[in-house]
Order: structure tokens, then C-alpha cells, then sequence
């Protein structure tokens, strides 16, 4: 049985947003029981992993948690929330099990920032740490970073342990993944809001660490996607929101890791065509 805990991460020493500290006291009235541990640079030690090391030390305070949160929940038990992850129920029947994550809208991806839980020294939350985490480095040279998002390299996990991309209850080696409904009913490329009654908790991908050409680049092709539909959206999101990416490459890698980036983009685009 998972034990009535809730961890979460701040790293950076900044202060928590208000939305968030809001987000906080929703766990507070809906699982009043429950212990709430903060984690961050006091009483975590974030150097003990390489990708997570690199990732602090180069200020993307949204990736550190990705190892973190997994080396906790194993080392303690209990369950991980994003610090903008709402609860709007008591959570009391997630810990009959063992463990488990939930899908994002659509069913592509497992994002353990909407919300998870396992046993102490649950065996596959080890090996998630050690598979995809044990080797990787974040900082890539020339001013590059891997900023693969975890919900991706998760995937590409479960799926060699038998998950299902279909947004379906299921359980894979006694880890339950919940449809998205139940910790996600916001799609994160439209923002679209459709709770049902299975809905614990509201991931409202605040993104804090988000730089603001970032966030504006994301409300832009958001509100698009509303618009014009999913795959005409984020086209035409990528083209007005351009300068906004270029001005974010140009203050974290320079203008020469600027030019390496898109040398290679041109290059890897090159190989796709010359493929076809």
C-alpha cells in the first residue's frame, strides 16, 4: 500500500508562484491526513545524478525534478505531484496500489508530473531510474542541452514493459496507468477543459520555469490549435512563434550554440528530405 505522503520539488530558490501555492492548498483540504514534504536544494542532494546535476547547474529548473522525483518516491513511497497539479478529491483509493501513473489527453504519453505514487523500493521505479537516467547526460556541448521531455523517454520505457498507447486502464508489472481523464482532463495543446466524474486531480501545466518568449509562444499556438484544429494549429503557431524561439536559443545558448542548433536542425532536415 502506498503511504500518505506527498512529495514535491522546488529547486532554484525562487519563489513559488501564487497559482501554485494554491494548487498546494488543494492538497491540503482534500487529503488533510496526508504528510506534504518539500524537496529541494536543503534537504535533497541533486548532485547524486549526473543529468540531474547538469540540468541544476544549468538553471532548467523543470528538468531536475525528472530524476528526482523518481529517486524519492522509491526511496521513500508515496505520491509525486507537479506543484501546479490541483486536487479537486481525496486520493485515498490511488493507494491500494501498488503503484502508478496516468496518460496525458490523448493517450501518447505517461507524465509523472500530473501525479504518481508507489510502495517504497517499488523494483520498476528503480529500474526507470537506472534505464533512462543512469547514463544520460543533459548538457550535450556547444552550448546544447537533451531537454527530451520526460513523459517522452517514460514512454519509450513502458512500452519495452507492455504498455498500450491507447488511454485505457491497464497495469504493467503491478504499476497501474489511469485513462488521462483521471489526472489530466486539460489538453496541453489546446488547453481544452473536459473533467469527468473519474477526474482526481487538474494538471494546469503552469510551467513555471518557463522563460516568457516561451509562455507566449505557448499561449499563441494554444489558442490556435482552438482555432484551426490540432496539426494546422501548431503549424502555423511554429511559423508566427519563430522569433520567439530564436530569442530564446540566442539568451541560454549564445550565438554560436545558436548557429550549431539550427545547423543541425538544417542538416537533419536535409537527411529526412534526401531520404524520401
Amino acid at each position: 500500500m502506498i503511504p500518505k505522503i506527498i512529495h514535491y520539488c522546488w529547486f532554484g530558490g525562487n519563489e513559488i508562484p501564487e497559482h501554485d501555492k494554491k494548487c498546494i492548498e488543494s492538497w491540503k483540504k482534500n487529503c488533510p491526513d496526508y504528510k506534504i514534504i518539500r524537496w529541494d536544494e536543503s534537504n535533497y542532494d541533486y548532485k547524486k545524478n549526473s543529468y540531474m546535476r547538469e540540468a541544476y547547474e544549468a538553471k532548467k529548473w523543470g528538468f531536475v525534478p525528472d530524476y528526482a522525483r523518481l529517486d524519492i518516491v522509491y526511496e521513500h513511497g508515496g505520491i509525486y505531484l507537479d506543484t501546479d497539479v490541483e486536487l479537486v478529491k481525496n486520493i485515498d483509493e490511488l493507494l491500494e496500489n501498488k503503484a502508478y501513473m496516468g496518460f496525458e489527453v490523448g493517450g501518447v504519453v505517461v507524465n509523472q508530473g500530473l501525479g504518481y505514487g508507489a510502495e517504497k523500493n517499488f523494483p520498476l521505479i528503480k529500474e526507470m531510474m537506472e534505464e533512462i537516467y543512469g547514463d544520460r547526460k543533459f548538457k550535450l556541448g556547444e552550448g546544447n542541452y537533451d531537454t527530451t521531455p520526460s513523459p517522452t523517454l517514460n514512454v519509450e520505457f513502458l512500452l519495452k514493459h507492455g504498455l498500450k498507447l491507447n488511454n485505457q486502464f491497464q497495469v504493467i508489472e503491478d504499476m497501474v496507468i489511469y485513462p488521462s481523464d483521471w489526472f489530466c482532463p486539460i489538453d496541453t495543446n489546446s488547453a481544452v477543459f473536459n473533467p469527468t466524474e473519474n477526474t482526481h486531480s487538474i494538471h494546469h501545466f503552469h510551467a513555471s520555469w518557463l522563460t516568457p518568449e516561451e509562455k507566449k509562444a505557448r499561449l499563441i499556438t494554444q489558442n490556435l490549435v482552438r482555432k484551426f484544429g490540432k496539426e494546422k494549429g501548431e503549424r502555423i503557431g511554429g511559423v508566427i512563434c519563430k522569433p520567439y524561439r530564436i530569442k530564446m536559443h540566442l539568451r541560454t545558448k549564445g550565438i554560436r550554440g545558436t548557429f550549431t542548433f539550427a545547423m543541425h536542425k538544417i542538416m537533419g532536415n536535409g537527411k529526412k528530405n534526401a531520404g524520401k
